[in-house]
């Protein structure tokens, strides 16, 4: 007889179609009279090293952690999260079926959808952030790297658990791996308004460049840090550098080495330190848009 998550989670990476995926068992922060324990593991398998890992994931699962996935490296794929039963629906009727359903707890959806091509990341993230408000996902964790469940095990967030202690199941719903009839114009659109956004945030950070003072610096993290507004808190501190940098014309690569300065240890992995650091400019540039790029 066939191991029901060992089928689901085989059914799950077709659909993903990737080369590559990372796997990521995340459990809570313990207390403070616990051992501490690492937030994230994270892991980068192939399929069949997935498939073999069923075991050992089904271990950490009864032991308290998520498991979640994604593709690795830049991919053909879009999360659309904590979406309702009604989406679907509309997705199908639009030219959006997704590639793969999973209902992360009762009543509660994920959908990837596939693009039909490899998306670099820019493109990947406009697309998530469309996708999400066209259908009613979760803005925050429209990025091109978030982190999907994978089906076949538990969800062990403590407000899922039910009254005899057992956790809801991640349950797969549906998983062909098709592309969806509408990628091509849908992508066409929002390469077209990343294209535009770019134009017009290089006009503005010319506007601002010319506006400027000759001999003005520009702040560093530094400054931020020092500033007692923010009374110390890290996460403040990172996010307003971000929005200020960034609208100041600080490249992005540049804006992330800087919130890499801060000991970020308490994150977790390595891999959890960059997420932190990915989500933190995502936060920053939206925010910066809105407001115009302005000083």
């Amino acid at each position: 007889m066939i191991d029901r998550t060992t089928d689901a989670v085989r059914k799950q990476v077709l659909a993903m179609n990737s080369d590559m995926f990372e796997v990521g068992l995340y459990k809570p922060a313990p207390d403070a009279n616990r051992p501490a324990e690492p937030e994230m593991v994270p892991r980068s398998w192939t399929a069949d090293t997935l498939l073999k890992s069923v075991s050992w994931l089904k271990f950490q699962n009864r032991q308290g952690r998520n498991i979640y996935i994604r593709p690795k490296g830049e991919h053909a794929l879009t999360l659309v999260d904590d979406l309702k039963i009604d989406a679907f629906q509309r997705m199908k009727d639009t030219g959006f079926t997704p590639a793969l359903i999973i209902e992360t707890s009762p009543s509660n959806f994920q959908a990837w959808l596939n693009h039909g091509r490899v998306l670099p990341k820019e493109l990947s993230s406009a697309a998530a952030r469309e996708l999400a408000s066209r259908f009613g996902g979760d803005r925050g964790s429209a990025d091109w790297r978030h982190y999907g469940r994978l089906a076949g095990f538990t969800n062990r967030k403590f407000k899922h658990q039910m009254s005899d202690g057992r956790f809801p199941f991640v349950r797969l719903i549906h998983a062909d791996g098709d592309v969806y009839p509408a990628a091509q114009e849908f992508l066409s659109l929002v390469e077209a308004q990343v294209e535009a956004r770019r134009r017009e945030d290089e006009r503005r950070r010319a506007r601002f460049m010319q506006s400027t003072s000759p001999g003005t610096a520009v702040k560093s993290i530094g400054d931020f840090r020092c500033d007692p507004r923010y009374g110390g808190d890290g996460n403040r501190i990172d996010l307003a550098y971000a929005v200020y940098a960034l609208s100041h014309g600080v490249p992005e690569d540049q804006v992330r080495a800087a919130i890499a300065t801060r000991d970020l240890r308490h994150k977790g992995s390595d891999v959890r330190q960059a997420d932190y650091i990915e989500r933190t400019v995502a936060k920053a540039i939206a925010a910066a848009r809105e407001r115009g790029w302005s000083r």
